[in-house]
């Protein structure tokens, strides 16, 4: 039996062939995925990662897909997806969420039951493992602040727990665990009070309507921040608000974001995100870092 055929009899309807990676990624963009798979408990983790692991098959793991960028050409091998892992529970300070758990609903129940320290992280896209392997944050305000810990698998299909004070991270990034699957987090919160939390969710969710252009699909923030600076305010200055490639454009709203505003290809977003790196050098002499993730082959 090929492998193909052994994950669909392991996995059923969670199984999928030939899946447009469009409707799994927030720029609404990307080929096919060879094989599309929703593992929940520790055992199925332990059989795709076993079968990856003996057939040599490519495999990649996917949230909500709100930083990554996949080519039109698709994706060979296996894409894991977290999503129907999404439990969430409040114990006393604590929150403990499943990696497919929306991070902005986690954000949402602590404010409610008066936990403070997550409520500036509202509105971002992302799920909770993506939010932990990337040290996701906005306004002053960052994942790995309130994280305690979080649970794992390694590849071997061996789990293991994670402590926030084992591990070294900082802007956007998190060091040592890219051979790790994120399970789940567990935050340890400060006592506030719920309305003015959830007054201050409010506004954050304000702002980022305001100067966001959530009117079209995109994947936030294109670029790091570089040092002492902001991306947006470079791209903005080298004149590059509204620069357009195909169904792609830097966002007239917010230079940061480059949207998919008329059926931009995954091609058009690459080569949009290569200008601009590229006219931001020219001007400015500082090589702007891609936050966001590309799979597959671009040319």
């Amino acid at each position: 039996m090929d492998y193909k055929q052994e994950l669909k009899t392991f996995f059923g309807e969670n199984c999928l062939f030939n899946e447009p990676m469009s409707n799994h990624t927030t720029y609404r963009a990307g080929g096919p995925a060879e094989v599309y798979v929703y593992p929940q408990t520790h055992e199925e983790w332990s059989f795709v990662l076993k079968l990856a692991r003996t057939a040599n098959i490519p495999l990649r793991l996917i949230g909500f897909g709100s930083n990554i960028l996949v080519s039109g050409k698709g994706l060979g091998g296996i894409v894991c997806s977290t999503k129907k892992m999404n439990n969430i529970r409040v114990e006393g300070d604590h929150i403990r969420a499943e990696a497919g758990a929306a991070l902005d609903k986690v954000c949402e129940l602590a404010c409610k039951a008066g936990l403070a320290g997550m409520e500036k992280l509202s509105g971002i896209p992302g799920s909770v493992g993506g939010a932990v392997y990337m040290n996701a944050g906005a306004f002053g305000q960052e994942t790995f602040d309130c994280l305690e810990y979080f649970d794992v698998i390694d590849l071997e299909g061996r789990p293991g727990t994670l402590l926030k004070e084992e591990l070294k991270f900082g802007y956007r990034r998190v060091e040592g665990i890219s051979n790790c699957i994120i399970l789940s987090a567990a935050f340890k919160l400060a006592p506030g009070e719920f309305t003015q939390l959830l007054e201050t969710r409010h506004t954050i969710q304000h702002k980022r309507i305001e100067k966001q252009p959530l009117e079209y699909p995109s994947a936030g923030s294109v670029f790091k921040r570089p040092e002492g600076d902001y991306a947006s305010r470079l791209i903005d200055e080298a004149g590059l608000r509204g620069l357009a490639v195909g169904g792609a454009k830097v966002s007239e709203k917010h230079a940061g974001f480059i949207v998919n505003f008329n059926h931009a290809t995954p091609e058009d977003i690459k080569s949009l995100m290569d200008q601009v790196r590229q006219k931001v050098k020219e001007k400015h002499g500082v090589e702007l870092e891609l936050e966001q993730i590309l799979w597959g082959k671009f040319d």
